[in-house]
Protein backbone atom coordinates (compact mmCIF):
# COMPACT_ATOMS: atom_id res chain seq x y z
CA UNK A 1 0.00 0.00 0.00
CA UNK A 2 1.32 3.39 -0.93
CA UNK A 3 2.19 5.60 1.99
CA UNK A 4 -0.01 8.67 2.29
CA UNK A 5 1.85 11.93 2.32
CA UNK A 6 1.37 14.51 5.01
CA UNK A 7 -0.90 16.82 3.03
CA UNK A 8 -3.37 14.01 2.20
CA UNK A 9 -3.59 12.89 5.84
CA UNK A 10 -4.28 16.44 6.95
CA UNK A 11 -7.15 16.76 4.47
CA UNK A 12 -8.74 13.44 5.68
CA UNK A 13 -8.59 14.50 9.34
CA UNK A 14 -10.12 17.86 8.46
CA UNK A 15 -13.10 16.22 6.72
CA UNK A 16 -13.65 13.77 9.61
CA UNK A 17 -13.64 16.53 12.22
CA UNK A 18 -16.11 18.61 10.22
CA UNK A 19 -18.50 15.68 9.86
CA UNK A 20 -18.38 15.00 13.59
CA UNK A 21 -19.28 18.53 14.47
CA UNK A 22 -22.27 18.48 12.10
CA UNK A 23 -23.69 15.16 13.36
CA UNK A 24 -23.25 15.96 17.06
CA UNK A 25 -26.35 18.26 17.30
CA UNK A 26 -28.52 15.56 15.77
CA UNK A 27 -27.49 13.06 18.40
CA UNK A 28 -28.14 15.52 21.20
CA UNK A 29 -31.64 16.38 19.94
CA UNK A 30 -32.70 12.74 19.55
CA UNK A 31 -35.01 11.38 22.41
CA UNK A 32 -35.85 7.83 23.45
CA UNK A 33 -38.63 6.25 21.38
CA UNK A 34 -42.13 6.04 22.99
CA UNK A 35 -41.59 8.97 25.33
CA UNK A 36 -43.31 12.24 24.67
CA UNK A 37 -41.31 15.35 25.14
CA UNK A 38 -42.52 17.63 27.89
CA UNK A 39 -43.53 20.96 26.37
CA UNK A 40 -41.59 23.99 27.46
CA UNK A 41 -43.42 26.79 29.26
CA UNK A 42 -44.39 29.67 26.99
CA UNK A 43 -43.15 33.11 27.84
CA UNK A 44 -45.65 35.70 29.09
CA UNK A 45 -47.55 37.44 26.30
CA UNK A 46 -46.94 40.83 27.77
CA UNK A 47 -43.19 40.32 27.54
CA UNK A 48 -41.55 42.35 24.75
CA UNK A 49 -38.42 40.95 23.28
CA UNK A 50 -35.64 43.37 22.49
CA UNK A 51 -33.57 40.86 20.53
CA UNK A 52 -33.96 40.15 16.89
CA UNK A 53 -33.74 36.58 15.77
CA UNK A 54 -32.45 35.88 12.30
CA UNK A 55 -33.17 32.52 10.78
CA UNK A 56 -30.72 31.50 8.11
CA UNK A 57 -31.82 29.46 5.14
CA UNK A 58 -31.71 25.79 6.02
CA UNK A 59 -29.42 23.39 4.31
CA UNK A 60 -31.15 20.08 3.58
CA UNK A 61 -28.94 17.09 4.03
CA UNK A 62 -30.24 13.63 3.28
CA UNK A 63 -28.59 11.80 6.13
CA UNK A 64 -31.33 9.42 7.38
CA UNK A 65 -35.05 9.11 7.53
CA UNK A 66 -36.88 10.12 10.74
CA UNK A 67 -39.02 7.57 12.47
CA UNK A 68 -42.15 9.03 10.87
CA UNK A 69 -40.53 8.78 7.42
CA UNK A 70 -39.98 12.48 7.08
CA UNK A 71 -36.57 13.90 6.18
CA UNK A 72 -34.87 15.69 9.04
CA UNK A 73 -33.73 19.20 8.37
CA UNK A 74 -30.39 20.46 9.67
CA UNK A 75 -29.74 24.17 9.84
CA UNK A 76 -26.18 25.10 8.91
CA UNK A 77 -24.61 28.29 10.24
CA UNK A 78 -23.87 30.96 7.66
CA UNK A 79 -20.56 31.17 5.86
CA UNK A 80 -18.22 33.61 7.51
CA UNK A 81 -15.18 35.28 6.03
CA UNK A 82 -11.82 34.06 7.14
CA UNK A 83 -10.50 30.70 8.15
CA UNK A 84 -13.11 30.06 10.85
CA UNK A 85 -12.77 27.93 13.92
CA UNK A 86 -11.67 24.84 12.08
CA UNK A 87 -9.08 26.76 10.14
CA UNK A 88 -7.51 27.95 13.36
CA UNK A 89 -7.36 24.37 14.64
CA UNK A 90 -5.69 23.00 11.51
CA UNK A 91 -2.03 23.58 10.57
CA UNK A 92 -1.21 25.94 7.71
CA UNK A 93 -1.53 23.42 4.89
CA UNK A 94 -0.80 26.04 2.20
CA UNK A 95 2.49 26.95 3.73
CA UNK A 96 3.36 23.30 4.11
CA UNK A 97 2.48 22.61 0.51
CA UNK A 98 4.48 25.60 -0.70
CA UNK A 99 7.47 24.40 1.27
CA UNK A 100 7.02 20.88 -0.12
CA UNK A 101 6.71 22.13 -3.70
CA UNK A 102 9.68 24.44 -3.28
CA UNK A 103 11.80 21.62 -1.93
CA UNK A 104 10.87 19.30 -4.80
CA UNK A 105 11.11 21.81 -7.66
CA UNK A 106 14.11 23.42 -9.33
CA UNK A 107 15.52 26.61 -7.83
CA UNK A 108 13.86 29.75 -9.15
CA UNK A 109 15.77 31.78 -11.67
CA UNK A 110 16.81 35.31 -10.86
CA UNK A 111 14.57 37.82 -12.59
CA UNK A 112 16.60 40.58 -14.29
CA UNK A 113 15.94 44.06 -13.09
CA UNK A 114 15.39 47.06 -15.36
CA UNK A 115 18.33 49.43 -15.55
CA UNK A 116 17.13 53.00 -15.49
CA UNK A 117 20.54 54.67 -15.47
CA UNK A 118 21.66 56.09 -18.89
CA UNK A 119 24.24 54.10 -20.83
CA UNK A 120 27.79 55.30 -21.05
CA UNK A 121 28.38 57.54 -24.09
CA UNK A 122 30.04 55.91 -27.09
CA UNK A 123 33.57 57.22 -27.44
CA UNK A 124 34.46 57.84 -31.11
CA UNK A 125 37.58 56.07 -32.36
CA UNK A 126 40.74 58.15 -32.49
CA UNK A 127 41.46 59.93 -35.76
CA UNK A 128 44.75 60.69 -37.44
CA UNK A 129 45.20 64.21 -38.74
CA UNK A 130 46.84 64.72 -42.13
CA UNK A 131 47.53 67.98 -43.93
CA UNK A 132 47.68 68.10 -47.73
CA UNK A 133 49.13 71.19 -49.40
CA UNK A 134 47.68 71.66 -52.88
CA UNK A 135 49.65 72.67 -55.94
CA UNK A 136 47.32 75.63 -56.70
CA UNK A 137 43.89 76.91 -55.78
CA UNK A 138 41.06 74.37 -55.62
CA UNK A 139 39.98 73.25 -59.09
CA UNK A 140 38.50 70.17 -60.82
CA UNK A 141 41.91 68.45 -60.84
CA UNK A 142 41.51 67.98 -57.07
CA UNK A 143 38.20 66.14 -57.43
CA UNK A 144 39.19 62.84 -55.77
CA UNK A 145 40.41 64.68 -52.68
CA UNK A 146 37.19 66.66 -52.41
CA UNK A 147 34.96 63.64 -53.03
CA UNK A 148 36.77 61.55 -50.41
CA UNK A 149 36.33 64.38 -47.94
CA UNK A 150 32.69 65.17 -48.70
CA UNK A 151 31.50 61.55 -48.81
CA UNK A 152 33.21 60.65 -45.53
CA UNK A 153 35.71 58.26 -47.10
CA UNK A 154 38.57 59.77 -45.10
CA UNK A 155 36.56 59.86 -41.89
CA UNK A 156 35.48 56.21 -42.15
CA UNK A 157 39.16 55.29 -42.23
CA UNK A 158 39.95 57.31 -39.12
CA UNK A 159 41.47 60.27 -40.96
CA UNK A 160 40.93 63.97 -40.46
CA UNK A 161 42.31 65.49 -43.67
CA UNK A 162 42.92 69.22 -44.12
CA UNK A 163 43.34 70.55 -47.66
CA UNK A 164 45.57 73.62 -47.64
CA UNK A 165 45.69 76.11 -50.51
CA UNK A 166 49.20 77.59 -50.71
CA UNK A 167 49.70 81.33 -50.88
CA UNK A 168 52.57 80.67 -53.30
CA UNK A 169 52.38 77.56 -55.55
CA UNK A 170 56.19 77.32 -55.47
CA UNK A 171 56.33 76.47 -51.74
CA UNK A 172 54.40 73.15 -51.26
CA UNK A 173 57.44 70.98 -52.01
CA UNK A 174 59.61 73.14 -49.77
CA UNK A 175 57.11 72.87 -46.92
CA UNK A 176 57.04 69.11 -47.36
CA UNK A 177 60.82 68.82 -47.32
CA UNK A 178 60.89 70.90 -44.13
CA UNK A 179 58.29 68.66 -42.44
CA UNK A 180 55.66 71.41 -42.20
CA UNK A 181 53.03 69.45 -44.10
CA UNK A 182 52.29 65.73 -44.37
CA UNK A 183 51.66 65.59 -48.13
CA UNK A 184 52.02 67.87 -51.12
CA UNK A 185 50.70 67.79 -54.67
CA UNK A 186 53.01 68.03 -57.63
CA UNK A 187 53.91 66.56 -61.02
CA UNK A 188 56.11 63.64 -61.92
CA UNK A 189 58.49 65.90 -63.87
CA UNK A 190 58.75 68.15 -60.82
CA UNK A 191 59.50 65.18 -58.56
CA UNK A 192 62.45 63.99 -60.67
CA UNK A 193 64.11 67.40 -60.59
CA UNK A 194 63.48 67.98 -56.87
CA UNK A 195 64.94 64.59 -55.89
CA UNK A 196 67.90 65.25 -58.13
CA UNK A 197 68.36 68.51 -56.23
CA UNK A 198 68.59 66.67 -52.89
CA UNK A 199 65.06 66.98 -51.50
CA UNK A 200 63.87 63.85 -49.56
CA UNK A 201 60.62 63.51 -51.50
CA UNK A 202 58.90 60.38 -52.80
CA UNK A 203 55.73 59.75 -54.76
CA UNK A 204 53.11 57.69 -52.84
CA UNK A 205 50.03 58.07 -55.07
CA UNK A 206 48.88 59.23 -58.48
CA UNK A 207 45.76 61.39 -58.75
CA UNK A 208 45.82 62.12 -62.50
CA UNK A 209 47.59 59.50 -64.59
CA UNK A 210 48.02 61.56 -67.77
CA UNK A 211 49.75 64.87 -68.55
CA UNK A 212 47.69 68.02 -68.03
CA UNK A 213 50.38 70.51 -69.06
CA UNK A 214 50.79 72.26 -72.38
CA UNK A 215 52.31 75.22 -74.22
CA UNK A 216 49.69 77.93 -74.70
CA UNK A 217 50.40 80.37 -77.57
CA UNK A 218 48.53 83.40 -78.75
CA UNK A 219 46.34 82.55 -81.75
CA UNK A 220 47.42 85.53 -83.91
CA UNK A 221 48.40 83.29 -86.81
CA UNK A 222 47.84 79.76 -88.00
CA UNK A 223 49.70 76.89 -86.38
CA UNK A 224 52.28 76.51 -89.13
CA UNK A 225 53.40 80.09 -88.92
CA UNK A 226 53.48 79.94 -85.10
CA UNK A 227 55.74 76.90 -85.21
CA UNK A 228 58.07 78.67 -87.63
CA UNK A 229 57.98 81.87 -85.61
CA UNK A 230 58.78 80.36 -82.19
CA UNK A 231 62.32 81.61 -82.39
CA UNK A 232 62.56 84.90 -80.57
CA UNK A 233 59.17 84.57 -78.84
CA UNK A 234 58.66 85.62 -75.25
CA UNK A 235 57.69 82.44 -73.42
CA UNK A 236 56.65 82.46 -69.79
CA UNK A 237 57.04 79.67 -67.23
CA UNK A 238 56.08 79.13 -63.61
CA UNK A 239 58.55 76.58 -62.21
CA UNK A 240 61.78 74.74 -62.90
CA UNK A 241 60.33 71.57 -64.40
CA UNK A 242 58.12 73.63 -66.69
CA UNK A 243 61.20 75.37 -68.03
CA UNK A 244 63.94 72.71 -68.00
CA UNK A 245 61.91 69.59 -68.80
CA UNK A 246 58.69 70.53 -70.58
CA UNK A 247 59.56 73.70 -72.45
CA UNK A 248 62.93 72.41 -73.53
CA UNK A 249 61.32 69.25 -74.89
CA UNK A 250 58.74 71.17 -76.94
CA UNK A 251 61.19 73.69 -78.33
CA UNK A 252 63.72 71.02 -79.21
CA UNK A 253 61.02 69.13 -81.10
CA UNK A 254 59.64 72.18 -82.91
CA UNK A 255 62.89 73.99 -83.60
CA UNK A 256 64.94 70.86 -84.26
CA UNK A 257 67.73 71.68 -81.82
CA UNK A 258 68.63 70.66 -78.29
CA UNK A 259 69.30 74.30 -77.44
CA UNK A 260 65.76 75.46 -78.03
CA UNK A 261 65.66 77.40 -74.76
CA UNK A 262 68.43 79.64 -76.07
CA UNK A 263 66.33 80.66 -79.08
CA UNK A 264 63.45 82.19 -77.12
CA UNK A 265 63.10 84.88 -74.49
CA UNK A 266 62.20 83.21 -71.19
CA UNK A 267 60.22 85.00 -68.49
CA UNK A 268 59.43 83.72 -64.98
CA UNK A 269 55.82 84.79 -64.42
CA UNK A 270 55.56 83.03 -61.02
CA UNK A 271 52.03 81.72 -61.64
CA UNK A 272 50.74 85.15 -62.71
CA UNK A 273 50.08 83.61 -66.11
CA UNK A 274 46.78 85.28 -66.84
CA UNK A 275 48.07 88.72 -65.98
CA UNK A 276 51.10 88.21 -68.24
CA UNK A 277 48.90 87.14 -71.15
CA UNK A 278 46.43 90.00 -70.60
CA UNK A 279 49.20 92.56 -70.51
CA UNK A 280 50.83 90.96 -73.55
CA UNK A 281 54.07 90.61 -71.65
CA UNK A 282 54.50 87.16 -73.16
CA UNK A 283 53.55 85.47 -76.41
CA UNK A 284 53.02 82.11 -74.82
CA UNK A 285 53.00 80.20 -71.49
CA UNK A 286 54.05 76.76 -70.32
CA UNK A 287 51.10 75.92 -68.04
CA UNK A 288 49.96 72.93 -65.96
CA UNK A 289 46.18 73.51 -66.19
CA UNK A 290 45.53 73.37 -69.91
CA UNK A 291 41.83 72.57 -69.39
CA UNK A 292 41.21 75.76 -67.40
CA UNK A 293 43.29 78.72 -68.51
CA UNK A 294 42.61 78.83 -72.28
CA UNK A 295 38.84 78.98 -71.71
CA UNK A 296 39.26 81.69 -69.09
CA UNK A 297 41.27 83.82 -71.49
CA UNK A 298 38.80 83.12 -74.29
CA UNK A 299 35.99 84.55 -72.15
CA UNK A 300 38.05 87.73 -71.95
CA UNK A 301 38.55 87.87 -75.69
CA UNK A 302 42.11 86.49 -75.75
CA UNK A 303 42.28 83.59 -78.18
CA UNK A 304 44.98 80.95 -77.70
CA UNK A 305 46.16 77.64 -79.07
CA UNK A 306 47.49 74.87 -76.82
CA UNK A 307 50.13 72.28 -77.67
CA UNK A 308 49.79 69.14 -75.45
CA UNK A 309 53.14 68.44 -73.82
CA UNK A 310 53.05 64.67 -74.43
CA UNK A 311 52.88 65.16 -78.20
CA UNK A 312 56.25 66.91 -78.44
CA UNK A 313 58.99 64.61 -77.28
CA UNK A 314 58.43 64.35 -73.53
CA UNK A 315 57.67 60.77 -72.38
CA UNK A 316 54.25 60.03 -70.90
CA UNK A 317 54.12 60.84 -67.19
CA UNK A 318 51.75 61.31 -64.26
CA UNK A 319 50.11 64.70 -64.42
CA UNK A 320 49.29 65.07 -60.70
CA UNK A 321 50.86 63.08 -57.87
CA UNK A 322 51.00 63.03 -54.08
CA UNK A 323 54.44 63.39 -52.56
CA UNK A 324 55.55 62.57 -49.02
CA UNK A 325 58.71 63.23 -47.05
CA UNK A 326 60.80 60.09 -47.42
CA UNK A 327 62.54 60.66 -44.08
CA UNK A 328 59.24 60.81 -42.17
CA UNK A 329 57.43 57.80 -43.62
CA UNK A 330 58.04 55.31 -40.80
CA UNK A 331 55.45 56.76 -38.44
CA UNK A 332 52.85 57.48 -41.11
CA UNK A 333 52.71 54.43 -43.35
CA UNK A 334 49.47 53.04 -41.95
CA UNK A 335 47.70 56.40 -42.11
CA UNK A 336 48.96 56.99 -45.66
CA UNK A 337 47.73 53.56 -46.76
CA UNK A 338 44.27 54.43 -45.49
CA UNK A 339 44.51 57.79 -47.21
CA UNK A 340 45.34 56.19 -50.57
CA UNK A 341 42.55 53.65 -50.07
CA UNK A 342 40.06 56.52 -49.72
CA UNK A 343 41.36 58.08 -52.95
CA UNK A 344 40.88 54.79 -54.76
CA UNK A 345 37.27 54.58 -53.60
CA UNK A 346 36.66 58.20 -54.58
CA UNK A 347 38.14 57.72 -58.07
CA UNK A 348 35.96 54.71 -58.77
CA UNK A 349 32.83 56.51 -57.57
CA UNK A 350 33.76 59.49 -59.75
CA UNK A 351 34.11 57.35 -62.87
CA UNK A 352 30.82 55.59 -62.15
CA UNK A 353 28.94 58.82 -61.41
CA UNK A 354 30.62 61.73 -63.26
CA UNK A 355 27.54 63.98 -63.26
CA UNK A 356 26.79 63.35 -59.60
CA UNK A 357 30.46 63.90 -58.82
CA UNK A 358 30.42 67.30 -60.43
CA UNK A 359 27.21 68.27 -58.60
CA UNK A 360 28.89 67.26 -55.34
CA UNK A 361 31.95 69.39 -56.14
CA UNK A 362 29.83 72.45 -56.87
CA UNK A 363 27.93 71.98 -53.61
CA UNK A 364 31.11 71.49 -51.58
CA UNK A 365 33.01 74.36 -53.20
CA UNK A 366 30.62 76.95 -54.68
CA UNK A 367 33.58 78.74 -56.29
CA UNK A 368 33.80 75.83 -58.78
CA UNK A 369 30.28 76.47 -60.07
CA UNK A 370 31.12 78.44 -63.19
CA UNK A 371 31.13 77.68 -66.95
CA UNK A 372 34.94 77.44 -67.10
CA UNK A 373 35.17 74.63 -64.55
CA UNK A 374 32.11 72.86 -65.94
CA UNK A 375 33.67 72.74 -69.39
CA UNK A 376 37.02 71.60 -67.97
CA UNK A 377 35.34 68.73 -66.10
CA UNK A 378 34.64 66.75 -69.27
CA UNK A 379 38.37 66.75 -70.16
CA UNK A 380 39.70 66.08 -66.65
CA UNK A 381 37.28 63.42 -65.36
CA UNK A 382 38.55 60.55 -67.58
CA UNK A 383 42.15 61.12 -66.52
CA UNK A 384 41.89 60.26 -62.82
CA UNK A 385 43.83 57.20 -61.75
CA UNK A 386 41.71 54.22 -60.67
CA UNK A 387 44.73 52.68 -58.94
CA UNK A 388 46.38 55.61 -57.18
CA UNK A 389 48.75 53.43 -55.16
CA UNK A 390 50.18 51.52 -58.12
CA UNK A 391 53.52 52.62 -59.60
CA UNK A 392 54.15 52.40 -63.33
CA UNK A 393 57.82 51.55 -62.96
CA UNK A 394 58.54 51.78 -66.67
CA UNK A 395 57.04 55.26 -66.81
CA UNK A 396 59.32 56.55 -64.05
CA UNK A 397 62.40 54.84 -65.43
CA UNK A 398 61.80 56.19 -68.94
CA UNK A 399 61.36 59.76 -67.78
CA UNK A 400 64.44 59.53 -65.58
CA UNK A 401 66.48 58.27 -68.52
CA UNK A 402 65.11 61.00 -70.80
CA UNK A 403 66.12 63.71 -68.36
CA UNK A 404 69.55 62.13 -68.00
CA UNK A 405 70.09 61.95 -71.77
CA UNK A 406 68.93 65.54 -72.22
CA UNK A 407 71.45 66.74 -69.66
CA UNK A 408 68.73 68.02 -67.35
CA UNK A 409 69.97 65.77 -64.50
CA UNK A 410 73.52 64.47 -64.02
CA UNK A 411 73.06 61.31 -61.91
CA UNK A 412 70.18 58.82 -62.21
CA UNK A 413 68.09 58.23 -59.10
CA UNK A 414 67.04 54.66 -58.16
CA UNK A 415 63.35 53.96 -58.67
CA UNK A 416 62.66 53.22 -55.00
CA UNK A 417 63.80 56.73 -54.11
CA UNK A 418 61.42 58.26 -56.65
CA UNK A 419 58.17 56.34 -56.19
CA UNK A 420 56.84 53.64 -53.87
CA UNK A 421 53.67 51.60 -53.72
CA UNK A 422 52.37 51.65 -50.15
CA UNK A 423 49.47 49.45 -51.11
CA UNK A 424 45.94 50.11 -49.93
CA UNK A 425 44.67 49.20 -46.52
CA UNK A 426 41.50 47.18 -46.04
CA UNK A 427 38.58 49.67 -46.22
Amino acid sequence: MAKLDRSTMIRILSVALTTSLLVLPLLLQAEPAGEEAEPLPAPPLALELDTEVTVFPPLVISEALAPEGAMSLVEVPPVVDGVGVIGHLLPDVTVALDEHEASSSEPALDVPTVVTAPADPIVPPPTTQLSVTLDWYLNPQHATLLIAREKGMFLRRGLDVALVVPADPNVPAKLLAAGRTDLALGRQTQLHLLVDGGMPLVRIATLIAAPVSGLMLRANADLEKQELALEGMRIGYTDVDGRDAMLQSVLSELLGTANGLDLVELQDTNYAMLDAMRAQDVDGMMMHHRYLLPRQLADEGILTHTLPIEEFGLPLHDGLILMANRDQLNGKRDALRRFVSALEEAALWLVNHPLEAWALLEKAEPALADPINREAWSGIAPRFSLQPAAVDKGRYLRLEQYLLDAGIIEVPTPLERLAIDLGTATP
